[in-house]
């Protein structure tokens, strides 16, 4: 058991880059005793594998799999979006996208999978050619069927492959994410993407849906004082006119 703890310590600790020495700094622990618990020469209690755990900023369900390592039970469950327990929480995203319609809202898991979506948000689905349950990132990969809705796809496969990487490191590495992101990193389309130096304050996605020209931007909300795991991998992602033909297109 400590062994396999020592192990999965040193894994994160890579994984995050960071020395004996920062981690101790950061965990206020000494670097000695880090030493110690990742060759198994030290037993960890359960407040240091959560000390850890917190320093290295270790996703949820991983911090279980170092509590499990160490000998002691899980700190963290997962809920059913559907069960009792979540009736405030469907009621809060259901609320929040209800709202922001006519602009298109949509929640998404850690994987792109869609979850709900408010009216306007069906609208960005029924281009794509997906349905709830399905991930966006199946539609993004498809070879051009992106570049056929989105104008400045080069722009957007470029964000996107940022995004997708960034998500992955923050999880420790996802085979989902890193498969979506080794895939568009081959797209040809990539070579095009304008080399900005002053870049805008954002870079808005323009989607042709019916003839029509959308250019809109988004912004990603999550759970701040989430605790269970499937809410932590919840994202409400929120779209806003990035211009006054957009707005009054979707407003109309």
């Amino acid at each position: 058991m400590i062994n396999g703890f020592g192990a999965t310590l040193r894994e994160w600790r890579g994984k995050r880059k960071l020395s004996q020495l920062e981690l101790s700094l950061s965990a206020n622990v000494s670097a000695r005793h880090i030493a110690f618990l990742e060759t198994g020469r030290a037993r960890p209690s359960r407040s240091m594998v959560m000390q850890l755990g917190e320093a290295l900023d270790v996703p949820r369900a991983e911090r279980n799999r170092m509590l499990d390592a160490a000998g002691f039970r899980p700190a963290w469950t997962t809920r059913a979006l559907g069960s009792d327990e979540m009736v405030p929480i469907r009621n809060a995203i259901a609320r929040l996208i209800e709202r922001h319609d006519p602009y298109p809202a949509l929640v998404i898991d850690r994987h792109w999978t869609i979850i709900k979506v408010n009216q306007a948000g069906a609208l960005v689905l029924d281009a794509f050619g997906i349905v709830i349950g399905e991930s966006i990132l199946d539609a993004m990969l498809e070879p051009g069927r992106a570049a056929a809705i989105i104008e400045n796809w080069p722009e957007v496969a470029a964000q996107t492959l940022a995004r997708l990487r960034i998500e992955s490191t923050h999880l420790g590495g996802d085979a989902v994410l890193d498969a979506a992101a080794s895939h568009l990193s081959a797209d040809p389309a990539l070579e095009t993407a304008p080399k900005q130096f002053n870049m805008p304050a954002v870079i808005p996605a323009r989607y042709r849906i019916a003839g029509q020209l959308f250019s809109v931007f988004s912004t990603i909300l999550q759970f701040g004082s989430a605790e269970d795991i499937a809410l932590t991998d919840l994202r409400i992602e929120l779209l806003f006119p990035a211009d006054e033909a957009t707005r009054v297109l979707l407003e109309g």
